[in-house]
């Protein structure tokens, strides 16, 4: 079995980073939204973490994207090609059930296509709308009285709220589906192997 190059060190050294940072802050927003569960931190202290990783996250953000743009990597791997709407219905086919069987993946990972069309969409909505939205609404709650006419622009701080919250509750949900996703190698620590080592099983 060959391997082949597939994550760069300053892309793994990131992803590790901005794993650890999106954890924190849904355990942190946890402890905030029920302040009655009481784990890891006192309720005093929830609040600086999460302000303070938010910060962070949002650091590691504009990493990714300067270092995307600038090496010419959100071009080449998040770009659709043609050949994706009709790989799409295959790739979901083959999540839905081939995956069960031991179908091979109609669309592997190779050095010239690193995802497949689902996977483009899932970290295209992540990298460049969700992120994105998650830091705008927490920078706003760090000075709710300084940001008062964006927050109003929007419709209050209720509708700030929501959007903070929803965009959380979607972040989980992806965290969840990724690590699952990360299982579905050629053996169940093939993907999550390669993001230490940054070799990919051919």
């Amino acid at each position: 079995m060959s391997h082949f190059q597939l994550h760069p060190l300053s892309l793994r050294i990131w992803h590790w980073i901005n794993t650890g940072l999106i954890v924190l802050l849904i355990l942190t927003g946890v402890r905030l939204r029920v302040p009655g569960i009481n784990f890891l931190f006192a309720y005093r202290n929830t609040v600086l973490i999460h302000r303070v990783t938010g910060w962070v996250l949002m650091v590691s953000y504009l990493f990714w994207l300067v270092y995307s743009i600038a090496g010419g990597n959100l071009r080449k791997n998040y770009a659709f090609h043609r050949r994706d709407v009709k790989n799409a219905y295959c790739q979901a086919l083959y999540y839905a059930f081939g995956v069960f069987r031991g179908d091979p993946n109609p669309c592997p990972t190779t050095p010239e296509e690193k995802f497949n069309v689902l996977q483009k969409v899932a970290y295209i909505g992540v990298q460049l709308a969700l992120t994105p939205i998650i830091i705008i609404t927490g920078i706003f709650f760090t000075n709710i009285p300084y940001f008062h006419g964006a927050i109003a622009a929007i419709g209050g701080i209720r509708i700030l709220d929501a959007v903070h919250v929803i965009v959380a509750y979607c972040f989980v949900i992806y965290l969840i589906v990724h690590v699952y996703m990360s299982t579905l190698g050629a053996r169940p620590l093939t993907h999550i192997k390669a993001m230490f080592t940054g070799y990919e099983e051919e």
